[in-house]
């Protein structure tokens, strides 16, 4: 018998025996534990019911203002993903350029978006500016990978082809690299405003607005009635985006408007 079915079993031990060991190292395999956790999830449960409506107008609003955050910080995402993403295609500023502006986008891709509200916060204070502004920075991060990645997919004989017209490098990407990869660039920032929709609802547990402020009030406070109807508001937004953004995306990348 060769050597690779041998490898591989002795991987899916390992990782097995690695699995294992985590479970008992967190306390998932303490029987104690769990039995205690499935009482409490039942009570918690049980006290998430009936809704309490009363609260429904202010929850509505906080709900709006996440949206807004989402919003306000993809569309500032986009404005400094798309040049820095070309910029960080070897095609147009060759691979030492791209290299360096690969590692910056990586850098600020490493530090999660509730940190960088959290530095908004102590920039420009409380309130959904420092939401917006975290989202913004989250945003660019992981828009100028997926973008860069996508340029990266261009067939390299549509730019040579283009390059062989005389254009320059600005040129370059306006009508040969920008158009080829269109239909993602568009995928992708609909996706990214999804994502945003619900990681904004919880900027509000750092002070930067939303409805995040009365989840984590609600959770603070032991009013689980008031908190489900929190949930209902946001699931509600969330299905909403999720829709709006798959009718925009069939409509746009199938040539409809």
């Amino acid at each position: 018998m060769s050597a690779g079915p041998w490898l591989r079993r002795i991987l899916l031990v390992l990782l097995a025996a690695l699995f294992a060991y985590s479970l008992s190292d967190v306390g998932l395999l303490e029987t104690d534990r769990l039995q205690r956790g499935v009482q409490n999830t039942g009570r918690f449960l049980r006290g998430l019911f009936p809704p309490a409506w009363d609260v429904l107008p202010d929850v509505a609003r906080a709900a709006g203002e996440t949206v807004q955050i989402a919003f306000i910080g993809t569309a500032l995402g986009l404005v400094l993903a798309l040049p820095l993403s070309v910029a960080a295609s070897p095609a147009i500023t060759g691979r030492g350029v791209a290299l360096t502006i690969r590692l910056l986008l990586a850098a600020v891709r490493t530090v999660p978006a509730l940190l960088w509200a959290i530095i908004f916060v102590v920039a420009v204070g409380l309130g959904p500016a420092a939401g917006s502004l975290g989202v913004a920075m989250y945003s660019l991060g992981y828009m100028g990978k997926l973008f860069s990645e996508a340029f990266d997919g261009v067939d390299p004989e549509v730019l040579e082809a283009v390059r062989g017209t005389g254009l320059g490098r600005a040129q370059l990407a306006r009508y040969a690299l920008l158009p080829e990869a269109a239909n993602q660039l568009l995928s992708q920032l609909l996706f990214m405003f999804e994502y945003n929709v619900r990681s904004s609802s919880i900027m509000g547990f750092v002070g930067a607005g939303g409805i995040g402020y009365y989840l984590l009030g609600y959770v603070q406070t032991l009013r689980y009635q008031e908190l489900t109807t929190a949930l209902l508001v946001t699931l509600v937004v969330v299905l909403a985006i999720d829709r709006l953004s798959a009718v925009v995306r069939a409509a746009f990348l199938s040539g409809r408007v």
